[in-house]
């Protein structure tokens, strides 16, 4: 007898429950360190555990420097361990605490230390099933988003009809973008998440991270509607493929699919279908990818909760929670109305469709990553053409994302909370105009919207160290937050291609 296996979305939903719980239980202990040292011609190892205060003399660029940690900066040591180079440790003082379960009376001292690193688990070291299935999706998404795009636009068969559906999906884009920003400001200024953050975790907060916040701070990059204006034209196109410049990417799409339209038809008919087979020839592998996906998000989630846990969320938990709420009532709220009043498509139905493109979007926290999975959502569970999924998702992908422009705006009211700068009427609303900006050139990528908040703190005077103090927490918001881009992308998607006539009946019922 055959054993008939679940849907897909619910395989992967299973995936994240159980990758959850298997995180939870073979957490890392942040408060515990493995040591291994040379004695006696031998390589021992040992175990300190809740440490006090902790010295590590080491060696780099022929000079002996030493770092000290106190209690509170336990995380922070951690963090410093990944940037010395191996070999460098020289030796290792420790006082309080506990080495092999035993008690430290008065310190420890501990010669020709061979390396210090933070406790492994076996959730941890099967994070490498799940960085395998992100790179098969990421190798998927920028050829699917030049054929895609080629294809889109060279379909859409006039340049009238192009500008049509260019701009309602521009308009729609930035309009929910914008709405996002003011219920992130609206929920912040409500909560005031920053005002309920008591000073000694602040500080600790800021020990533990300060060091990751001046590096973001030092990444060059500016918001200026001329400078990316003319940095989405490539000067080379295949150096823009080859280093994932989506933006360059997206514009050079557009153009070939445009300009393929006004040459001969028979020459332009063989390139067409060329990009069409090869589009098709994707999707087709996003298909054979996906068999793996429940195994590829069980290890991303087990990885992400056995290093983060769950104690960042307590520490931050008026900051996440207003986020969350943020994101929730954008996700479902404000496009479950854009469902209702701009699709034929039941509400439930359009959520049902998109499960498995926010499932992956949640375990990758990558719009780039989740494109090849959402554009199949769309032509297949919502019955969308493959002309206008072809055009808008791609182009969604690249500048459209709500999630974290919603996270900008909160995270910046929290930040001016927590440092008691207070923010006027206009100053809001600029937040609004830069989050709105910034997200455009966002890329599709984790963890890059901290760099874009940093221009936003950097244009309204609030101190930019104040990133250190929701860095812990970026990694799982991140997840969250790349739900509502997907889903933003979708819903879009769905809208145009209704308002052109462009959904047909879906080829499979979601149940």
């Amino acid at each position: 007898m055959k054993i008939k296996l679940p849907a897909l979305h619910h395989q992967i939903l299973i995936a994240l429950i159980a990758g959850t719980i298997f995180g939870v239980i073979f957490n890392v202990d942040p408060n515990l360190i493995n040591v291994t040292y040379k004695k006696d011609k031998e390589i021992r190892e040992t175990e300190i555990r809740d440490w006090n205060k902790l010295t590590l003399v080491y060696s780099a660029a022929g000079k002996t420097d030493t770092l000290t940690y106190g209690e509170s900066e336990r995380l922070r040591l951690l963090k410093e361990l990944k940037k010395l180079p191996k070999g460098s440790y020289i030796l290792l003082d420790v006082k309080g605490g506990t080495e092999n379960g035993s008690g430290i009376n008065n310190s420890l001292t501990i010669k020709d230390v061979q390396s210090v690193l933070k406790e492994s688990t076996i959730a941890t070291g099967i994070k490498w099933i799940g960085d395998i299935f992100i790179r098969l999706l990421n190798m998927i998404a920028i050829p699917l988003v030049l054929s895609s795009l080629i294809v889109g636009a060279a379909s859409l068969g006039d340049i009238k009809k192009f500008a049509r559906i260019g701009t309602k999906t521009l308009a729609f884009y930035l309009v929910t973008t914008a709405i996002a920003v003011i219920i992130g400001i609206t929920l912040a200024n409500v909560i005031q998440p920053g005002k309920q953050l008591d000073p000694q975790t602040e500080q600790n907060l800021l020990n533990a991270f300060s060091d990751e916040g001046k590096e973001k701070m030092q990444s060059d990059v500016q918001i200026n509607m001329l400078d990316m204006l003319v940095n989405m034209i490539p000067r080379n196109p295949f150096a823009a493929i080859a280093n994932g410049e989506m933006l360059q990417i997206v514009f050079f799409s557009i153009i070939v699919g445009m300009v393929l339209t006004m040459i001969n038809k028979e020459k332009s008919d063989n390139v067409i279908k060329f990009f069409d087979a090869f589009s098709d020839l994707m999707i087709r592998a996003v298909e054979i990818i996906m068999i793996i996906a429940p195994i590829g998000v069980f290890a991303l989630i087990a990885s992400t909760v056995s290093e983060f846990g769950f104690n960042i969320l307590q520490t931050l938990f008026w900051y996440a929670f207003t986020v969350l709420l943020g994101l929730f009532l954008h996700t479902f709220g404000v496009y479950g109305l854009i469902a209702k009043l701009f699709t034929k498509t039941k509400v439930i139905d359009f959520f049902k469709g998109i499960r498995p493109a926010q499932s992956i979007g949640f375990s990758t926290s990558s719009s780039a990553a989740t494109l090849p999975v959402n554009m199949e959502s769309c032509q297949v569970n919502l019955g969308v053409s493959k002309s206008i999924t072809s055009f808008v998702l791609p182009l969604g992908a690249t500048v459209n994302m709500d999630g974290t422009a919603l996270y900008q705006g909160v995270a910046t009211i929290f930040i001016a909370q927590v440092f008691g700068v207070d923010l006027s009427l206009t100053q809001q609303i600029s937040i609004v105009l830069l989050a709105t900006l910034a997200s455009i050139g966002t890329a599709p990528v984790p963890g890059v919207g901290i760099i874009m908040l940093i221009i936003i703190l950097k244009s309204l005077g609030i101190p930019e160290i104040g990133i250190a103090l929701i860095l812990g927490i970026d990694r799982i918001l991140d997840m969250c937050r790349t739900v509502t881009n997907v889903t933003g992308d979708a819903v879009v998607c769905l809208s145009v291609a209704t308002s052109e006539n462009e959904v047909n009946k879906p080829e499979i019922e979601v149940k």
